[in-house]
């Protein structure tokens, strides 16, 4: 866990600085942040690319969807060097997202332990549960953004 806020330091979006390692027998096999795919700008070099999200309480939530998540940019990662994830633990800077957590399901990471909560994450967390995958969260607070960035849409 204590290398995941490194690897998330060299995210290129401000909003989180998120990162993952996945592990197998105490051994890293990939890890990934929060980052545009390869040749596209980066939210650090031309903004953030703002989305709204409507939630089922009808609350609006406001995303930078310019990046891949951190816990897509490791499976990415594994995926073009042949690198199987079977059994693999997940560590990651919060809980993930419901597609993060329906691809990590996907490749049969069997453990995800999580910094923080994420606080959009109900859906994950009963994703990861009935898939049988163990969810472990070190601090029982939501994960914040260095700074709470609220654009003008």
């Amino acid at each position: 866990m204590g290398l995941v806020p490194v690897v998330g330091g060299r995210a290129t979006c401000d909003r989180g600085r998120s990162g993952a390692v996945i592990v197998r027998d105490h051994r890293i096999i990939c890890s990934g942040y929060v980052g545009s795919p390869p040749g596209l700008p980066h939210c650090d070099e031309v903004g953030h690319l703002w989305r709204n999200v409507v939630e089922d309480d009808g609350s609006i939530r406001t995303h930078c969807v310019r990046t891949v998540h951190a816990e897509q940019n490791a499976l990415a990662q594994a995926a073009k060097y042949g690198l199987p994830l079977a059994g693999t633990t997940c560590y990651c800077t919060m809980e993930p997202c419901a597609t993060c957590a329906m691809l990590l399901i996907s490749v049969g990471v069997e453990r995800v332990v999580a910094l923080r909560r994420y606080r959009a994450a109900q859906q994950s967390r009963d994703l990861l549960a009935a898939a049988g995958v163990r969810l472990e969260v070190w601090f029982d607070e939501d994960q914040t953004y260095p700074s709470e960035i609220k654009p003008a849409l």
